[in-house]
């Protein structure tokens, strides 16, 4: 059977306002001559002229966060115990089986940046696409913030997913969502003027925290999700395997049989 790969992450780079100011990753790129002089300590006697066209190897040194670029969030990230108790999985405890499921967009690209998904949304977009979830099934959220990705205000873009349409998700059996903004939840800078209003502790990091009560998994930073449609397609995002890890990076990719 044919098949259509969508790759679904960002690249890592420099310079790309993908995360905030101070918590993005840094790149240096040795190119071929510049790693000449490392190869050949490796093997006495070698000379730069013995090598095809003169050239070494080409390597890059990375200083970064396990949550730049797409990744996958560990249960482990949101809080220490879930499960009435039990403790969080780290990255390299997650579930692979939760990594290769059938795919779900939910279009909320319509709705205000800073703006909080409800469970009724939710249902709301499900009777629209006419999709009934099933256990496991990775639920991805097309928010405005993905067509903002590298511009300034990407990374307060967007709307986030609450605690209540967090819970009606994982209720269902879903174990593993994702989202092409910078976090799951709103961005900081609404939820900084809510609780400035309101004092609610409980508004802070709301969608993330409903992983106390139910084990959950999310992807954040996904991109192009614009080009899937709402159902027929596999998601794949297996994360790199960090000892202990609250995140690890990941090529996430949608595919759709043609």
């Amino acid at each position: 059977m044919a098949r259509k790969l969508i790759d679904i992450s960002v690249p890592l780079q420099n310079d790309v306002p993908a995360d905030p100011p101070g918590n993005h990753p840094t790149i240096e790129y040795i190119d071929h001559q510049q790693g000449l002089p490392r190869m050949l300590q490796f093997f006495p006697g070698l000379k730069a002229e013995d090598l095809p066209d003169g050239q070494g190897w080409a390597v890059e040194q990375v200083s970064l966060s396990t949550h730049n670029g797409t990744h996958l969030d560990a249960p482990w990230h949101f809080h220490p115990t879930m499960n009435r108790g039990e403790r969080s999985p780290k990255i390299d405890e997650v579930p692979l089986d939760w990594c290769l499921q059938p795919g779900v967009k939910l279009d909320f690209r319509h709705l205000p940046d800073g703006y909080v998904v409800t469970a009724k949304d939710v249902e709301t977009e499900l009777a629209r696409i006419g999709h009934t979830l099933s256990p496991l099934e990775i639920v991805v959220v097309n928010t405005s913030a993905g067509a903002k990705f590298g511009r300034p205000d990407y990374v307060n873009s967007g709307c986030g997913v609450g605690y209540e349409a967090t819970m009606y998700l994982l209720e269902r059996g879903v174990r593993l969502t994702g989202t092409d903004a910078w976090s799951w939840d709103a961005p900081f800078v609404f939820t900084a003027q809510r609780y400035a209003e309101t004092k609610d502790a409980s508004l802070i990091w709301e969608g993330h925290k409903a992983g106390r009560h139910i084990g959950y998994c999310h992807l954040e930073k996904l991109h192009n999700l614009e080009l899937l449609p709402a159902t027929g397609f596999m998601v794949s995002c297996f994360p790199v395997k960090i000892e202990r890890a609250s995140a690890g990076w990941t090529r996430a990719v949608a595919i759709l049989s043609e």
